[in-house]
């Protein structure tokens, strides 16, 4: 049996397996057979992780944060989690394979997954005109007219970056005013390929076997019309992948996984939550980063305390007006 499995593959699992791996806790990252490396390996140049004065390429750095971890020891596997058993001291989790690790401990830091619309098209037309990945899809659509969907950072990245190859961006979005930083604002506005569609959503998207249209929606009267275009790009913001825990961690109002205050201690001893999972909030690589060095303090002295006793702590403590088994002090 294991001391420690780590649930993800972004900044905050492979940070926490760096600080795992170097505590000798040899760290096994189920890492995913699909979706290896977490939101930075769909973003292009990352400006503000420290370190990086001149920026870096998204799945560039998670390269380096993975050999990183691995220099220590850290074990990756490309296999996908499908069930966690978590009620008890020994954590398993199967995963596709049909493999079942065991481990004293668990890290989750799987992290959040693209929002979809919700609307009639999309699905059907997703890979053929309809993408939520600009670094992914942009190759496709040179010369293109083409729309990005949204009003945030990642959407002001997406229609930025898109301007390499479209000959045409509109930036839809449903309110009179930008949600995403000045910076990234500025960049877009000032960009000649970029219009924007204020006070308008998209209600449905047309096209048989590709896109060739959206139909908008004014969310000031009502009024609809149609716009005329070869590819959708949704960047509406993201939702947690808590789908292995639910009824198994409580969650928050917000979706996220709870845990108990700064510390990465969700409402299972034992089990330990990093990075967007947690966080509804900022949502940055370098708070994943931070945050999945907590998670790996905090089960570096969960372990710890397990090897010195043989068991955790059994003694109750009131959190938040909530009745949990106490974990070691941080």
């Amino acid at each position: 049996m294991r001391q420690l499995i780590i649930i993800g593959s972004g900044p905050a699992a492979l940070t926490a397996a760096i600080y795992a791996a170097r505590a000798n806790l040899n760290p096994l990252v189920v890492a995913s057979s699909v979706d290896v490396g977490g939101e930075l390996m769909n973003t292009t140049d990352v400006e503000n992780f420290p370190g990086f004065p001149d920026g870096i390429q998204g799945p560039e750095l998670m390269a380096k944060i993975q050999a990183q971890a691995e220099r220590f020891g850290a074990e990756i596997r490309y296999d996908d989690a499908v069930e966690l058993d978590i009620a008890g001291p020994v954590k398993r989790v199967t995963l596709g394979s049909g493999t079942v690790e065991e481990a004293d401990a668990l890290i989750f830091a799987t992290g959040s997954a693209y929002r979809k619309i919700g609307i009639a098209g999309e699905e059907r037309l997703s890979g053929r005109g309809v993408s939520w990945c600009a670094t992914c899809d942009g190759f496709f659509f040179r010369e293109k007219t083409i729309a990005v969907v949204g009003g945030g950072d990642s959407a002001m990245e997406e229609a930025t970056f898109l301007t390499r190859f479209a000959s045409k961006v509109y930036v839809i979005h449903r309110r009179g005013e930008l949600r995403a930083s000045k910076i990234m604002q500025e960049r877009a506005f000032a960009n000649e390929k970029i219009e924007f569609v204020w006070n308008s959503q998209v209600v449905d998207i047309l096209g048989t076997d590709a896109v060739t249209g959206v139909v908008l929606e004014s969310t000031v009267d009502g009024s609809r019309r149609e716009l005329a275009l070869e590819g959708v790009f949704v960047a509406i913001g993201n939702d947690p992948r808590t789908h292995l825990v639910h009824d198994k961690l409580e969650l928050t109002a917000e979706g996220t996984v709870w845990v108990d205050g700064r510390s990465s201690r969700t409402s299972v001893p034992g089990v330990f939550a990093a990075g967007d999972v947690i966080d509804p909030t900022y949502r940055q690589a370098a708070t994943a980063a931070g945050s999945g060095t907590v998670a790996a303090l905090d089960a570096e002295h969960y372990l710890a305390a397990l090897g010195e006793a043989g068991t955790p702590d059994p003694a109750a403590d009131e959190i938040g007006g909530r009745a949990h088994v106490a974990s070691p002090a941080v």
